[in-house]
């Protein structure tokens, strides 16, 4: 069978318009190149989101080395900012560019093109799977997490799972994830009662209260940081009040906060913490406080052993670089599918993710391959 060459499926993928909730043709397409390389397929679709599940071996296997990732994108922003068509794949000065040419189809054709040329040059003894989805830049409400639904309805399972998200600062093999902090918004609501501003007495002012609230929330240090994690931070993104008159205290005004929290905390000791804050200010200054909250996830930790050692070893030895283990970034689909087996992260260098002219080193791209098959190859030795 002829290699998969990652770069060309990198570019068929960047083709397809997959922006969240899109298909777009990319799992489509990937089904059809799976399927002729040996793997069982299963569309797993849920609320309107196409994912795919691919194993090549037997369910049940004693080892069962896991991929996931997304072919769904962010939208493209003002289409004319871009110096080329962003669904074009187009290759120039050694960089393919197009919407996730970098976040995320090049990892996933990188562990497609691997996962096929391994399972016919060296069959292991146990089985691969690739679970890829539809829905990880949106609300990821129907897309890894129903692929792990359908997984424990069905009895499939990972023993260990690598997400192909890019990793990496600025040099490639520089760092890999074992873990990613949790996140949660909080939207505040302070209501007074409005009146004349000539008449202070006769209102109740929401917004010297929010001030207050915010300053308590954002001055107060979370913590100094644990072994594997940083500080948890605290932002402030946004106070509204939408009073354009100069002779009015408005009734009601707003703010919203996120908050990237690590192992110190759970999603509900910051919101219990949040609360207590809000006590404190409803008592001061007479006002109602309401607090509505969204968890993206929880911090969680694959400590450092087996799995990261596996993949530290592999990166070093294709690109001479020795991976920091890191817990730092956003979220990602790792944080559900840490509840179903061991997972940690490696991707390449993430620069221009969600930019315009979004693009990828297509060295990267092969050095990538590379480097899956290589903890394939070393995984089931």
């Amino acid at each position: 069978m002829t290699p998969v060459d990652p770069v060309a499926l990198t570019a068929d993928l960047v083709r397809c318009p997959s922006v969240t909730p899109a298909e777009g043709g990319a799992l489509v397409l990937l089904e059809k190149l799976l399927t002729a390389g040996g793997f069982e397929c299963t569309r797993v679709d849920r609320g309107g989101i196409a994912n795919l599940y691919a194993r090549w071996g037997r369910k049940g296997a004693n080892r069962t080395f896991g991929f996931n990732g997304h072919t769904d994108v962010v939208p493209l922003g003002n289409e004319n900012d871009w110096s080329v068509l962003p669904f074009g794949g187009e290759i120039k000065d050694g960089y393919l560019y197009g919407r996730g040419a970098t976040d995320m189809k090049s990892g996933v054709a990188a562990f497609a093109a691997a996962a096929i040329d391994f399972v016919h040059e060296t069959p292991p003894d146990g089985a691969v799977v690739l679970a890829i989805t539809g829905d990880e830049e949106a609300d990821a409400l129907h897309g890894t997490t129903a692929l792990l639904d359908w997984m424990a309805a069905e009895g499939e399972a990972m023993s260990v799972c690598l997400v192909g998200e890019p990793t990496c600062p600025d040099v490639m093999g520089e760092a890999m994830k074992i873990g990613r902090r949790g996140s949660l918004t909080a939207w505040l609501t302070v209501r007074g009662v409005q009146g004349h501003a000539a008449y202070p007495h006769r209102a109740k002012n929401p917004l010297p209260a929010m001030a207050r609230l915010v300053d308590r929330l954002s001055s107060h240090v979370l913590d100094e940081g644990t072994e594997h994690f940083d500080p948890s931070t605290l932002a402030v993104v946004t106070i509204d009040t939408g009073n354009v008159a100069t002779n009015v205290i408005p009734a009601a005004t707003r703010a919203t906060v996120n908050v990237r929290f690590n192992d110190a905390h759970s999603s509900q000791s910051i919101v219990d913490w949040i609360g207590e804050e809000a006590g404190d200010v409803t008592e001061e200054f007479d006002v109602d406080v309401d607090i509505n909250v969204k968890v993206s996830g929880e911090s969680f930790l694959t400590p450092p052993g087996d799995l990261s050692d596996l993949v530290a070893a592999a990166v070093e030895a294709e690109t001479g670089v020795k991976p920091v283990l890191s817990t730092s970034g956003g979220t990602s689909d790792a944080r559900f599918v840490k509840d179903h087996c061991p997972v940690v992260e490696f991707g390449l260098v993430g620069k221009t993710m969600h930019q315009v002219d979004e693009r990828v080193s297509v060295e990267q791209i092969s050095q990538l391959k590379t480097i899956y098959k290589r903890i394939l190859t070393e995984y089931f030795a």
